[in-house]
């Protein structure tokens, strides 16, 4: 027989089983890497959970690999052409299911089915904030959605006692606290989280099949225009159309914004610059109809994975009790893990009871939950329509000649899907 170096291995390896001794650790060991959005604020947390897993699981390694938001997608596409994509993804708001229609996400749909006591463990509609054609791609891994914050020291000056009830009670609202350096309203625009305002109007962006655009009629023109109108006025900080992340938040904490729509990790950002936030002058609301667009994390599998059974392990590991706790009391979020969340809720209503009527809207109304079309397309959608609906919101393009245009540019990208 001739020997080769995986005869070898092999044959050591019996022979070492049969002797009672471990196997040689080359033919042991099972590597898997876990990539992550962001989060190297927790790393503590996140090595915590590897030494566990690995110390229950001999001969298997995890590496973990973390990169800031807009370096993931480069990253990722680099390792999927050269066949090594990381085994665990995390990824944020809609580019998981471009990475499901491109083939590059192992589907979970048989995974759960066969393990219902895993499936069972999260939100529901938060976990079918990830599955393409009714099939799952990813699992929670924490969530967020966008809620109404509103400064209750303006609104009284105002001579408002509480959060708006329709569109135009925001726009109202808005135009009652304009006065000299204060504006009357922030919304942050990436990712669709605008898209409250237009449900709350019954705007619909695409038919329910997601085959062809809806938007472009006389009732979004009007929507358009009055939003137009109050950005050219001052009671809708223009910020809301140009800033991302960081400025509309930073507007917010000067205090001299009525109200702020947002996600709730803005919470813990205008906190932290804002002195004059307190539970007795922020108030913490759901919009009009209880709309809200997600914009949440979660876990997948590459397609390419060597060990998709060790990733799927790793998965179920990280998202059970003992870690999705241990994130949410570090992190002061939601999970989407049920029972979790119920746990740490309750802690918070007693510890800090202004974190918990923020954190308690995202568990409230999920089956309201906006601008999350299951789309493979999702950016290529959103670059098709938002830079049409800027050029209206800054008085650059009449509302009824951009809505046509971006209708036109939507089919186009839907018709190439």
């Amino acid at each position: 027989m001739t020997l080769t170096r995986r005869t070898v291995l092999r044959t050591g390896a019996a022979l070492a089983t049969a002797a009672g001794l471990p196997a040689p650790a080359i033919a042991q060991a099972k590597k898997i890497s876990f990539l992550t959005w962001n989060i190297i604020d927790q790393a503590e947390l996140i090595n915590g959970w590897i030494a566990r897993f690995k110390a229950s699981r001999p001969g298997v390694d995890v590496e973990w690999l973390d990169k800031k938001g807009p370096e993931i997608p480069a990253f990722y596409q680099t390792q999927l052409t050269a066949g090594t994509p990381p085994d665990v993804i995390n990824t944020q708001g809609a580019l998981g299911l471009e990475y499901a229609a491109q083939g590059a996400l192992l589907d979970l749909t048989s995974y759960l089915a066969a393990e219902s006591a895993i499936k069972s463990r999260f939100n529901q509609d938060y976990l079918a904030n990830w599955t393409l054609e009714g099939r799952n791609f990813m699992l929670p891994f924490y969530i967020t959605k966008t809620l109404l914050f509103y400064n209750k020291t303006l609104f009284s000056a105002a001579g408002l006692s509480g959060a708006p009830r329709s569109f135009d009670e925001i726009l109202d609202a808005a135009a009652r606290i304009t006065k000299g350096d204060d504006s009357g309203f922030l919304t942050l625009n990436f990712d669709w989280l605008y898209w409250p305002l237009f449900a709350m109007n019954g705007i619909e962006l695409l038919s329910q099949d997601l085959k062809k655009p809806t938007f472009n009629t006389p009732v979004a023109a009007g929507v358009v225009e009055r939003l137009a109108k109050a950005t050219a006025a001052g009671a809708i900080n223009k910020i809301s159309w140009t800033g991302r992340w960081v400025e509309p938040n930073g507007a917010f904490a000067t205090g001299k914004v009525g109200m702020l729509h947002a996600h709730s990790p803005a919470y813990f950002f205008f906190k932290g610059q804002g002195s004059w936030v307190t539970p007795d002058t922020l108030g913490v609301a759901h919009m009009p109809g209880n709309y809200a667009t997600p914009n949440s994390h979660g876990l997948g599998i590459s397609k390419g994975s060597k060990n998709p059974e060790l990733a799927w392990d790793f998965l179920k590991f990280i998202t059970a009790d003992d870690q999705a706790g241990e994130l949410a009391t570090r992190r002061k979020l939601i999970t989407g893990n049920a029972g979790v969340d119920t746990a740490s809720l309750a802690a918070l209503a007693k510890t800090d009871p202004l974190v918990h009527s923020v954190l308690k809207t995202q568990l409230e109304h999920t089956d309201k939950m906006v601008g999350n079309w299951r789309l493979g397309n999702d950016s290529r959608v959103k670059e098709a329509f938002w830079p049409e609906l800027q050029n209206v919101l800054l008085g650059r393009k009449d509302a009824k000649a951009a809505l046509a245009d971006a209708d036109r540019k939507v089919e186009r990208e839907l018709k190439r899907a």
